[in-house]
């Protein structure tokens, strides 16, 4: 990893409908990342569209390994020489009628390193805000974490609704996880009662650094999502966060301020149950 690249970043967006109108900004956003030192960058979930209705996705379902979708994230990471974490992309399911919501992992050489498939599925009604979602009749669960190493620590990755269950993060704790890459697609309502809550409760709990990039703003099918991407140290502290709309944040992660914390204050290790 070079001096030059020696942060990590995550970036918001406000996705809609365009396919080529959304990768352009994530190739912009990314841009401004590295020249202010981002060497790994966490892309929100449905980064490349969102549409009027959840099935619409199923249109741009890729099959694992081929397709422009994880072309576009490959060539991102090798013309930048940047690791990038692919928010998620549909690929193919085994139900046809579905996709998988995977975040697909790329080197900084382009090269894929790992794929995760979002375990847990947002079935809810938020009656306050007259909105109902039910991700299971479009997104097919995966069943196996994903734990890699990087220049930046052994990341661990999660998906949005993930973050509820903290059960996956000592998963992800327990095959070595040092920062939790997390994509994200909050609503406004929950992401104002939880959002903060959550990363930092997920932070503090596994001792671990959380990078978590969402979608801020209104979107075209109706939806408004919460934004508040942000960067949570071992200890709880927002290290940077940007509120609403299109950006990104970034900051260097100190793995031996990580290492010193674990082993001065190992809650970790008092695990009971």
């Amino acid at each position: 990893m070079s001096r030059e690249k020696n942060r990590v970043c995550a970036i918001q967006m406000a996705t809609g409908p365009n396919v080529s109108a959304n990768l352009l900004e994530v190739e912009r956003l990314v841009i401004e990342a590295v020249e202010n030192g981002a060497g790994l960058v966490v892309l929100p979930e449905n980064f490349a569209f969102m549409g009027k209705r959840d099935r619409d996705l199923c249109a741009l379902r890729e099959i694992d390994h081929d397709g422009p979708l994880q072309e576009f994230l490959s060539q991102l990471a090798k013309r930048h020489a940047i690791w990038v974490v692919g928010g998620t992309i549909p690929l193919e399911a085994h139900d046809n009628s579905k996709v998988r919501a995977a975040c697909i992992v790329y080197d900084d050489q382009g090269r894929r390193v790992g794929r995760y498939d979002k375990i847990h599925l947002f079935d809810v009604n938020l009656i306050e805000a007259n909105e109902r979602y039910v991700e299971s009749e479009t997104i097919e669960a995966g069943d196996q974490i994903v734990v890699l190493d990087s220049p930046f620590g052994r990341l661990g990755i999660a998906v949005c609704y993930d973050l509820r269950f903290p059960e996956l993060f000592r998963k992800l704790l327990d095959k070595g996880m040092e920062v939790a890459c997390m994509p994200s697609s909050f609503t406004a309502i929950t992401g104002k009662a939880h959002w903060d809550t959550l990363v930092r409760a997920r932070a503090i709990e596994n001792l671990s650094y959380v990078v978590a990039a969402a979608q801020g703003g209104f979107h075209i099918n109706g939806r408004e999502t919460h934004g508040h991407s942000m960067i949570v140290d071992p200890w709880g502290n927002i290290l940077a966060q940007v509120p609403r709309g299109t950006g990104s944040v970034s900051c260097r992660l100190d793995l031996g301020y990580l290492a010193s914390l674990r082993r001065n204050f190992p809650t970790i290790n008092h695990r009971k149950l």
